[in-house]
């Protein structure tokens, strides 16, 4: 079963690269990552299947997990369903009728990379040198 990690990271280059390697070394998949800043703190959620295996990962790379939480993942859905306008509102309006609140929301997927950089032109032009 996938849980959610919750991570804290300074905000300054190379702390994202740190955790990708320590995860990517021991050989953990990110399922599906959020991450923004705060005040000069990366506030990071990691979507994982091997929980026991990303704890220890992060713990010898000196990462703390803060928090470690059940979540739901939907099913992979076909394209078009995927970008269908309105998927998600739909679901939050099922899940509000029945009284849930939603604590945490993000996507995951395998086929896309969402960044926010200091520096985008030069991000972009590095990540399509590597394709």
């Amino acid at each position: 079963m996938a849980k959610d990690l919750l991570v804290t990271l300074k905000d300054q280059p190379g702390e994202g690269a740190r955790l990708g390697e320590a995860l990517g070394d021991a050989g953990v998949n990110i399922e599906g990552l959020c991450a923004f800043m705060e005040g000069g703190t990366g506030i990071v959620h990691i979507l994982v299947e091997d929980v026991a295996g990303a704890k220890a990962a992060l713990d010898g790379a000196g990462i703390t997990v803060d928090a470690e939480t059940d979540v739901i993942v939907s099913p992979h859905l076909p394209e078009p369903d995927i970008d269908t306008p309105g998927r998600f509102g739909a679901m939050a309006r099922a899940i509000a009728e029945a009284g849930i609140n939603i604590n945490l929301a993000y996507v995951a997927s395998r086929n896309r990379v969402v960044l926010a950089t200091s520096d985008n032109q030069r991000a972009t032009q590095l990540l399509q040198s590597m394709m």
